[in-house]
């Protein structure tokens, strides 16, 4: 979450990007994505891009995706509705909704920059994971804080105030960004460490922008925090990457079994190879005067005579079998022709 509405103000909000004269921020924004996943040598992270290609979509609400994707004023997040009649619309959809095109400029020029840099230290799936993490996190961090005030008697939070934006998984990223740094940021003409820096934006923000919910940023620090105390606590694998990296696995197969079908050089062998694959699965024995598969109740060849090396024979059982390992390379050629001709 980030921008907060009044109860007022929410019953007017329910419109998507087209609802105002655009500001020239969506055009910018579009080029410092292509920027950064254009250039050469870029990584390109998958999970980032999707993020932003789904917030997008979700604030443009082109053609068809108008008249499916609820209104605003039925996604915003408010702790009384969601928890009085366990509305999991608004405790997850609201991320992804934004109040104004300034709104969303600065979330996605914060996801893209954050999450090129965390995506490509961790890796798609665990980024993926950490994401999902956040955004369970935050959410509920703000129930807890919003329904705590409420015991102390501030009623706002609780039943007045309704909030959407990312920027609650976007300062749980940054948290968790900053958390091992011992660098400094400039910040507002302030130097301060790194690892701080969430904090001091919770409050500049604050203090500069009173309309946003000090609630929801809290909480994504919180979420930050309470991510890197589980990561460092529980040393198994993670059991979401693990669902995410096998939902992507089912997603993926049909494409890379399209691939083994269309890869050159499938058929390895032909149908001789194929063959002999499926005889050495059964315990056939290949010589190696001349290639012939032999089956492996029998130590000497059937086509050459040739003994199998691996085992040692008397030389006179051989001789009985009028076997002879002395073959001229005109008689093992002629031997193989006589093998694929029958």
């Amino acid at each position: 979450m980030g921008a907060g509405m009044s109860g007022g103000r929410r019953r007017g909000a329910g419109v998507g990007w087209g609802s105002g004269p655009s500001s020239g921020m969506l055009p910018l924004l579009a080029l410092q994505v292509i920027l950064e996943y254009g250039r050469a040598g870029a990584s390109r992270p998958p999970v980032t891009a999707a993020l932003i290609a789904a917030n997008a979509l979700v604030y443009l609400r082109p053609g068809a995706l108008d008249a499916f994707l609820p209104p605003l004023s039925r996604v915003a997040f408010n702790p009384h509705l969601i928890i009085q009649y366990g509305d999991l619309t608004r405790f997850f959809l609201s991320a992804f909704y934004h109040l104004s095109e300034t709104h969303f400029f600065y979330n996605m020029t914060s996801l893209l920059w954050k999450g090129i840099q965390l995506e490509t230290s961790m890796g798609s799936v665990e980024f993926a994971s950490m994401v999902t993490a956040l955004l369970g996190l935050s959410q509920g961090f703000t129930l807890l804080l919003s329904k705590g005030l409420l015991l102390l008697g501030n009623e706002t939070a609780y039943y007045d105030q309704y909030a959407v934006g990312f920027s609650g998984v976007l300062f749980g990223m940054k948290i968790v960004l900053n958390a091992w740094s011992d660098d400094y940021v400039f910040l507002h003409g302030m130097v301060i460490p790194a690892k701080y820096a969430a904090w001091a934006e919770l409050l500049l923000i604050q203090a500069f922008i009173p309309g946003t919910s000090f609630i929801g940023h809290l909480s994504g620090i919180l979420a930050g925090l309470a991510y890197l105390w589980i990561k460092r606590s529980y040393s198994g694998p993670d059991p979401l990457s693990l669902l995410i990296s096998g939902i992507a696995n089912v997603v993926s197969w049909p494409v890379k079994f399209a691939q083994r079908l269309l890869r050159p050089g499938r058929r390895q062998g032909g149908r001789v190879g194929r063959r002999a694959a499926r005889e050495s699965a059964r315990g056939m024995w290949r010589c190696v005067a001349c290639t012939f598969d032999n089956s492996p109740s029998v130590d000497i060849c059937e086509m050459c005579n040739s003994m199998r090396e691996d085992r040692v024979f008397p030389n006179r059982q051989h001789l009985q079998d009028g076997g002879s390992s002395d073959l001229s390379v005109d008689e093992i050629r002629r031997r193989r022709l006589q093998r694929f001709d029958r």
